[in-house]
């Protein structure tokens, strides 16, 4: 179910080319100590398509083996840097370069540069904007792994107490979909809030058919608050979770059952798992 961290490095690049005016954007991701090049906005050749860098070597090596942003105002000139790359370097003519590590628990997962062909600093702006996108799409890998990390968890131990796996696999995903749901409402990025919600709207989507193109008739609040009640969570148990009242759950839960025409809060939950609202 995991979607593929491509994009959410490519989204990433995209963040920082809509708060600057870089000429060149490119990523990587992190497998055994080298940053394989695969996402890339403004190359003009194919020279650094699909180049492995290696730790320590060249500024993408270097901010890999520092875990923090590096950056020179000359390429060529710089003494600071291996110049393993420099055919490759020159060959896309980039002079001023930035390199930014996106560390999620102590591990750097990928490297975000920025580069001009002229050879002036990059700047405050165009540095910040690059570290603010790392920030961003770490959160969102850590998300990810979590993610992943409570689903074999789950399966484990599942399989440990004898419970068929797609039962156990399907209460993970009840679970998972409300955490999400919950994590969304507490992240400041709007863009990265969005994905958080349309994840959680995949995951509910999981086995059911729902009626094409069907909007929801609760508010995201009211789906909220019936995510937790699917999990057996009374009122209360559901506000703090949400950082609600009970009172003002249990308003929100009225509004739910009175969309889906329900007179339980079961028949609410059976409703909105049939309508695909929830996993």
């Amino acid at each position: 179910m995991r979607p593929d961290d491509g994009d959410a490095f490519r989204h990433a690049l995209r963040q920082v080319q809509g708060r600057t005016d870089l000429p060149l954007l490119f990523s990587g991701q992190v497998r055994t100590e080298v940053v394989h090049l695969s996402q890339f906005l403004g190359a003009r050749t194919a020279a650094i398509r699909g180049l492995d860098v290696v730790a320590g070597a060249g500024l993408g090596g270097q901010a890999l083996a520092r875990r923090r942003p590096v950056a020179v105002a000359d390429y060529r000139s710089a003494n600071t840097i291996t110049h393993d790359y420099d055919a490759v370097v020159e060959g896309e003519g980039i002079r001023s370069i930035a390199a930014v590590p996106v560390v999620v628990s102590d591990s750097v997962r990928g490297v975000l540069y920025g580069a001009s062909r002229g050879a002036a600093p990059l700047g405050d702006l165009a540095t910040d904007a690059m570290a603010e996108a790392a920030r961003q799409l770490a959160r969102e890998l850590a998300i990810r792994d979590e993610v992943d990390r409570r689903l074999r968890l789950h399966q484990l131990a599942a399989t440990d107490r004898g419970l068929p796996r797609d039962r156990a696999a399907t209460e993970e995903v009840r679970h998972v979909h409300a955490e999400l749901r919950a994590i969304a409402h507490d992240v400041p990025d709007d863009a990265l809030r969005d994905r958080l919600l349309e994840a959680s709207r995949r995951l509910a989507g999981l086995g059911a058919d729902p009626e094409p193109e069907a909007p929801s008739p609760l508010s995201p609040r009211e789906l909220d608050v019936l995510a937790q009640v699917a999990l057996g969570c009374s009122n209360a148990e559901a506000g703090r979770r949400l950082s609600l009242l009970p009172e003002t759950v249990k308003s929100y839960l009225r509004g739910a059952m009175r969309k889906l025409d329900a007179h339980t809060r079961l028949a609410a939950v059976v409703t909105a798992r049939r309508r695909g609202l929830l996993p």
